[in-house]
């Protein structure tokens, strides 16, 4: 199982406890770089039309658990249009 697998495991079982990090390496190898990049934001583009952006935010040092929940319904997404 490679590490971004094992990544993806650990947040869909523990979305309340994730570290900002960990999501924004996630989202980086998932979406590309983030189209903007602020201190505490980080806004991904996702291919599909309609609202096609993935917003995370550093909460000191952890992730908000229900942007790290989109952030797996987005990944789902578009693993099965591939």
């Amino acid at each position: 199982m490679s590490s971004r697998a094992r990544l993806l495991d650990a947040l869909r079982n523990n979305p309340n406890d994730v570290r900002f990090a960990d999501l924004a390496k996630l989202c980086d190898a998932y979406f590309g770089e983030p189209r903007h990049k602020a201190t505490s934001h980080r806004i991904y583009r996702t291919p599909w039309p309609g609202d096609p952006r993935v917003n995370i935010q550093n909460a000191k040092g952890k992730a908000k658990p229900y942007q790290v929940r989109q952030v797996i319904k987005t990944i789902e997404k578009l693993e099965s249009t591939e």
